[in-house]
Order: structure tokens, then C-alpha cells, then sequence
């Protein structure tokens, strides 16, 4: 909200940011069913464009990626936390590293644990949500809320505050290029997949509107804009002191375990990277703990870097950056629908993308929009990212030379 400034463009970028993430879903699935190889994006870019190009997605995923997402849930997670018990803000770097340390420890304690960790926070994880939209919904409004026409506030352009806007949305959208990966246990994922990703991304879209709206009918926009404890703000107002309390404390959980599953699936890049001898130190990073059979030198690894973007970014520099960074190869995916589908037209595609070409095309409209105009208003952020993924490239040869 602190890009868009107004109401309108707020809820118009939570809704463009869902529907690009259908399209988005729709697309990447064709590749996921006709690619079914562990990995996941990883091989979907390496079977289209070579093995460069396939790195240099798991360089960018080990390196600013899973780091990124670990280290701002783990902000977000210290935010509320301070907030919650009413501690300084000097807590908040020393709360949230030994957040995503915890987690870290979690997980090296095995893939058991962090699996039952992660059953349980799913199943809490909509419950705050869901009883904030109703309960919002319900209740008088005590600020104004204007939807049409959409429009940016005084102090910013229109497409400056949506492309921010756009860029903070997806990262609560992140996530949908795994979409795909169920379609082995469908018996008719021609029909079935498509039905649950539109229903599915659907059903989060209208919940991200909604709970947005519940904020800006409760709080005014000028003390949500920028504000990591607006969720805690509107709770206390609907519900009261303790209301708002039990219901931070599900938004922490719920936290806790997106934290967790990006920590579960991020350790295992390096390691799958390093089984094939394509980073340095490959002998560390495909060591596995005797007890427990994890990557830990991945883990720890994966840890500090976090905990390095902790100390040098904010939260939306980090989500800023691992979104722009993401799209950059997402739409390579989109790219590699059409490419594929005129190299090898006989290739088995168990499922394919609904009113082609006009999905994919929209999915690469919205990516090409969201980085051009990253370019434009954050260079900084986007030539940071770029930078740190083309350093790859030398890290490739140079361990192509080893061989």
C-alpha cells in the first residue's frame, strides 16, 4: 500500500496479481506434466535452453531466492513478535535471526520433523485469515473506502505505483510455479489440473482482496502504508486486545511455517547442485548427516546468507528483489511452452495449457511489465539482482573446467 497510496490501485494490484499468477500456473503446468524430472523449474529451463541457463536458475534460488524468503519471513515473523510482547525494535534483527535459526535447527533435525512441523502450521494457517475477512466484513466500516475509479495517491504515478504494488503482491503469490507437481496423482490432470489451479489461485486471490479490504475499511490508509503490524492494528480494532493478540499469535504460526517450508525446499538446491558437481565445494554441500540424512552444510549455509540479507536489506528490498530476480526466468519458462511446442510437437504433454497462446502470452505481458518497470523506478534492486545471478556464470565454467 505504501506504492499505491490509494485504495483502488491496492485491491486492482492484489486482483492483476492473481490473475497473472492463474495464467502463470496455467502455463508452467503444460511443462511440469511433459518434464516430470526432479528439479522442477530447474530441468524445465535445462531441457529447454541447456544446462547454463538450468544453473543459473539454481544459482540464483541458492544464492538470493530461498536466502530472501528466509531471511524477510523471518523479519516478518520478528515484527509481529516484538509487537505482540511489546519489545524495543532493537530486538527485531536478533529475534528474527534466531527465528530462522530455529527453523534451520528444525530442519537438520530431519525431514520428519520439519514435515509434521509444516502439516501443522498449514492446517492453522488460514484460520487467521479467514476469521479477519469475516469478521471484517461484517463489521462497520469506520473509514471510507473508494474501488473505482482506480487510481494512484497524490504523491505517486499510476504505473510507478502499480508496478510496486504489483511487485510487493506476487510475493505473497509465490509459490504457484509448483502447481504443476501434483498432476502425477491425477487420473485426468487434462481436465483436473486446470480446475484446481483456477479454483485454487482463485480462491487465494479473492481471500488477499478481501483481507485488504477488511484493512482499508478499518484503518485508514495512512497508517497502513508501511506498517508491519497493520494485520495486528485491525485485528485489535475488530476484535479487541485479546482478539488481537490470539489472532497475531495464528499470523505467527502461520509465518512460522511458510519460513519452514521455504527453509525444506531451499537446502535441497545446493545439495542437488552439488551431486552433479556444478558448484564450488560440491564434496561439502552433497554431505549428508549420518543420523538424520541432511544436506547440512547446504542448510547452514543457505542460514548465513540469510542472515547476511537480514543485516543489509529491509523487507520489501529483499521480496522486491527475489520477485524481480524469479520472473526473470519464469518467463523463460512461459517462453520455453511455445519453443518446445514447435520443437517437439510429438513430446507426451499429459496436460496443456487452456485457450493457447493467449494464457501464456498474458503470463509474459505481466512478467515483462513487472520487470521493465522494476528497471525504471528500483535499477538499483534490478542490476543487484541481475548482477548477483550473472556471477553464475563463471562459477558454471569454472567448475565445467574441473571436470
Amino acid at each position: 500500500m505504501s506504492y499505491a497510496q490509494s485504495a483502488s490501485l491496492t485491491i486492482f494490484a492484489w486482483i492483476l496479481g492473481g490473475v497473472l499468477t492463474i495464467c502463470a500456473g496455467l502455463t508452467s503446468a503444460e511443462l511440469a506434466t511433459a518434464i516430470p524430472k526432479t528439479g522442477g523449474a530447474i530441468k524445465y529451463i535445462e531441457y529447454t535452453y541447456g544446462k547454463l541457463p538450468g544453473f543459473l536458475l539454481g544459482w540464483a534460488q541458492s544464492i538470493i531466492y530461498f536466502p530472501a524468503n528466509i531471511a524477510a519471513l523471518s523479519i516478518i515473523f520478528s515484527t509481529q513478535f516484538i509487537h505482540l510482547f511489546h519489545f524495543s525494535d532493537d530486538f527485531l534483527l536478533p529475534v528474527a535471526i534466531g527465528t530462522g535459526l530455529t527453523v534451520t535447527i528444525i530442519n537438520l533435525l530431519g525431514t520428519k520433523i520439519a514435515a509434521n512441523v509444516q502439516s501443522f502450521t498449514l492446517i492453522v494457517k488460514m484460520i487467521p485469515i479467514i476469521v479477519i475477512v469475516v469478521a471484517g466484513l461484517f463489521m462497520p466500516a469506520t473509514t471510507e473506502v473508494s474501488l473505482f475509479p482506480v487510481v494512484a495517491g497524490k504523491n505517486v504515478g499510476f504505473i510507478q505505483g502499480l508496478s510496486g504494488a504489483l511487485l510487493a503482491t506476487m510475493f505473497a503469490y509465490d509459490g504457484w510455479l509448483g502447481v504443476g507437481n501434483v498432476a502425477g496423482e491425477m487420473k485426468r490432470p487434462e481436465k483436473d489440473l486446470p480446475k484446481a489451479i483456477v479454483f485454487g489461485l482463485l480462491f487465494i486471490t479473492g481471500i488477499y482482496a478481501l483481507i485488504n479490504f477488511v484493512f482499508l475499511k478499518t484503518l485508514p490508509i495512512e497508517a497502513i502504508a508501511g506498517n508491519k503490524n497493520a494485520a495486528s492494528d485491525a485485528s485489535t480494532i475488530i476484535f479487541g486486545l485479546i482478539g488481537g493478540k490470539i489472532v497475531t499469535i495464528g499470523i505467527l504460526i502461520s509465518v512460522y511455517g511458510a519460513l519452514n517450508g521455504y527453509t525444506m525446499t531451499g537446502i535441497r538446491v545446493p545439495y542437488a547442485l552439488a551431486l552433479e558437481k556444478m558448484i564450488p565445494f560440491s564434496g561439502y554441500f552433497s554431505k549428508l548427516s549420518k543420523r538424520f540424512t541432511v544436506p547440512y552444510v547446504a542448510g547452514l549455509f543457505q542460514f548465513f546468507i540469510a542472515v547476511v540479507m537480514m543485516f543489509l536489506g529491509t523487507f520489501d528490498l529483499l521480496t522486491d528483489m527475489l520477485v524481480f530476480v524469479m520472473w526473470l526466468f519464469s518467463i523463460l519458462i512461459f517462453l520455453a511452452v511455445f519453443i518446445l511446442r514447435k520443437r517437439e510437437p510429438d513430446l507426451l504433454r499429459p496436460y496443456k495449457v487452456p485457450f493457447y497462446p493467449v494464457i501464456p502470452i498474458v503470463a509474459i505481458i505481466g512478467g515483462l511489465f513487472i520487470l521493465v518497470t522494476t528497471l525504471f523506478t528500483q535499477p538499483f534492486l534490478a542490476l543487484t539482482g541481475i548482477l548477483i545471478t550473472l556471477l553464475g556464470v563463471p562459477v558454471y565454467f569454472f567448475q565445467q573446467s574441473k571436470a
